[in-house]
Parts: C-alpha cells; structure tokens; sequence
C-alpha cells in the first residue's frame, strides 16, 4: 500500500510535467528572453519566496553565481529570504510583507528581473514586491499555480506568468524547480552555444 502511494506521487509529477510540456514552453521561453536582455545590459535578477518557494529562489541564485551545467562566469543574481538580519529588521521594524519589497526598493534598477515565485500567487510580500518592481521599472518574471493569483492580475504586458496548471502545492513546486532549469540552460545556451551536457 505504501509502495504504490509512493509510485503515485512519481506517477503524477510525471503527467503533469508531460502536460506542462507544451503549456510551459513559451512562457519559459519568454522568461529567457526577459532574462538575458537583462544579464547582457549588466543588470541583475532578484528572487524571492516562501518557504519550498525561498529554497527555489536560492536554488536559481546559486545556479546562476556559481554555475549549472557548464563553466561560465557567474551571472548576477540575489535571493532577497536568505539574509537574516535584513528578513528580521524588516519584519520587526515595519512588518512582514515589507521583507522583500524593501529590498526590492533598496537594490533593483531599472531594467532589472524580479523572480517572484508563490505558488498561490497570494502571498502578500511577493505581491509587495512585485509593486516594487513596476516602481522601478523592472521586469517580473512569476512563477505560479493554479490560476496564478492576486499575481497573476498584477503582471503588465511586459512580464511573464509561468502558471503551473495544478492545484496541489508538491506537484506545482515540482514543476517550478523543472522550469528554473530550464531557464538556466537555455540561458547557458544563448551565452554559450549548444553544447551537452558532461
């Protein structure tokens, strides 16, 4: 009984990610573009999340510092939940929905990508965030579920949804961590050209 739980959750994950294939596809596309306009101006992408949502947002800064598949010079990239002491500050001296959005205000330029992820697309300080970025004239790039949300109404023509189509919080993560690799390579092949994987 245990077991075949377990294939379950395999077996969805691996439907909804076939599903999301051709769904996903232009606006990952999309996202690249937005990002590597934003890269090879000198500019940088900020990310930032909840929980699962703050480890995906770390996951994309460090693919992008360090590297992911391939050797290249790192790309600039922030995870506004990872500092403490400015997540704390923040939340006690003004409140919690302002952690992100302070800094938003604080380090992003015009020309600049906010990766704004939540999987609802309703949590508060993302969405303070994202007014954040318009202020200062940033492209948003969301990545969402269900049916994208408080967020989903706030993005301009500009941005970019990648909506997973799903209502289950696990199954739309999972496809999340799949479309930032996916970003991350096929950024990795506009800098770099084609190239296998080692």
């Amino acid at each position: 009984m245990l077991e075949q739980r377990i294939q379950r959750h395999f077996f969805d994950s691996a439907d909804l990610k076939n599903q999301c294939a051709e769904v996903l596809s232009k606006p990952i596309a999309d996202a690249v573009q937005a990002v590597l306009g934003c890269i090879t101006a000198g500019g940088k992408v900020l990310a930032c999340g909840n929980g699962g949502s703050a480890s995906d947002a770390q996951h994309f800064a460090a693919e992008f510092v360090g590297r992911f598949e391939r050797e290249r010079p790192g790309l600039a990239a922030i995870a506004l939940n990872t500092d403490t002491s400015i997540l704390t500050a923040i939340g006690n001296d003004y409140d919690y929905n302002s952690v992100f959005s302070k800094q938003v205000q604080a380090l992003g330029n015009p020309g600049d990508v906010l990766l704004a992820i939540t999987t609802s697309g309703n949590s508060a300080n993302v969405l303070a965030a994202v007014d954040a970025a318009h202020d200062k004239d940033m492209t948003v790039i969301a990545l969402t579920g269900r049916n994208g949300g408080k967020l989903a109404q706030r993005l301009l023509e500009t941005d970019v949804n990648i909506c997973v189509p799903h209502e289950r919080t696990a199954r739309i993560q999972e496809v999340h961590i799949l479309a930032i690799h996916c970003l991350c390579d096929a950024v990795d092949v506009q800098l770099l050209g084609e190239q296998d994987p080692a």
